[in-house]
């Protein structure tokens, strides 16, 4: 259980640090073509780059602010209950969501192989870009990764499995 734990906290943790250097990649290219527009032409393809390196840092950073608890959770009804009944519940919540992105990534890993396999690039760069639908697939893994881990975490009774 801890070496499932710390595996998902470090592949979180490394692909946060990856989603923050593109981050900083994308605030560049965005200084960088406000500054080129003013001064001569914009830099070709920012809306494609900006928009492929979003659905990265985006997918990348999921599973971090899952294992922080950083999305928003109603749970104002579910506090009310019996502290073995709130860790089932939340057993039974991480199970559904590690399936349910657990299908979403297999389903967008399915979509990048067709591109990868057709051949698909972007309209203005002419760029392959199902290593970028891959990257939102891996994102969805991690997320179902650390839902894995806080189910077990819920129905093992671990305090740390707990909101």
């Amino acid at each position: 259980m801890d070496f499932l734990e710390k595996m998902s906290r470090r592949l979180n943790q490394g692909l946060l640090w990856i989603a923050g250097f593109l981050l900083a990649v994308m605030i560049i290219l965005t200084c960088g073509n406000i500054f080129f527009r003013v001064v001569w032409v914009p830099i070709r393809g920012t809306f494609e780059l900006m928009g492929y390196l979003g659905a990265v840092v985006t997918a990348f950073a999921l599973g971090y602010t899952q294992i922080r608890h950083g999305h928003i959770a109603v749970d104002i009804l579910v506090l009310g209950f019996p502290r073995r009944l709130q860790r089932f519940l939340n057993g039974i919540n991480s199970t559904l969501c590690m399936a349910f992105f657990s299908i979403i990534g297999l389903q967008v890993a399915k979509y990048a192989t067709n591109l990868w396999r057709t051949g698909e690039v972007t309209e203005t760069l002419r760029m392959v870009y199902f290593p970028f639908t891959y990257a939102a697939a891996l994102g969805c893994f991690s997320l179902a990764l650390v839902f894995l881990v806080e189910g077990l975490q819920s129905f093992l009774g671990n305090q740390e499995g707990k909101r």
